[in-house]
């Protein structure tokens, strides 16, 4: 089982809760498959209407300052593995067999999974250089262990990536 890591960059944009409820609802077939055993939802700062979702979801809400989303979100979550991931983000078909087979699977020198994201040319330049000498965090679309987060995000080492087969979509 992994813990899902929801980012919310800007909860006051107006599309920000429809993005983040687009998100959520596809974690709920991830729930259902017995993958998904927790959610968390990091924001910059509270707004009323990202608790109500929140609260309604069953997720927990954190709220940072500063500093990398997935860690804090990490520092809650109950499960020994965590799915990064931006509100608006949609795994695609498959997600679910995908995770469970890596996460079921993952070797110890293995510290990231990544899955494919619609990103600008820099960013596919840059993950492919991650994907030869390692990362040192993670994105979101990227399935890493929760020390390995904790641990990496202060001390900022290297973690090995697998590629993995499958993607995901923006709403």
């Amino acid at each position: 089982m992994l813990s899902a890591v929801t980012s919310l960059a800007d909860p006051a944009d107006p599309d920000a809760i429809d993005r983040l409820a687009d998100t959520l609802s596809v974690l709920v077939s991830g729930v259902a498959g017995g993958l998904v055993g927790d959610a968390i939802i990091v924001v910059p700062r509270e707004v009323a209407a990202v608790a109500a979702v929140a609260e309604a979801t069953g997720a927990v809400l954190v709220v940072i300052a500063g500093g990398n989303p997935y860690a804090a979100g990490a520092a809650v979550a109950r499960r020994d593995w965590i799915l990064c991931l931006e509100a608006g983000d949609v795994p695609a078909e498959g997600w679910i067999r995908t995770l469970d087979r890596f996460v079921g699977m993952a070797r110890p020198d293995v510290g990231i999974g990544r899955l494919t994201r619609p990103a600008p040319l820099r960013t596919r330049l840059l993950a492919a250089v991650e994907g030869v000498i390692g990362a040192r965090t993670v994105r979101a679309g990227d399935v890493v262990r929760r020390e390995d987060l904790v641990a990496g995000a202060s001390a900022g080492r290297r973690l090995r990536i697998r590629a993995l087969n499958g993607r995901i979509d923006r709403s």
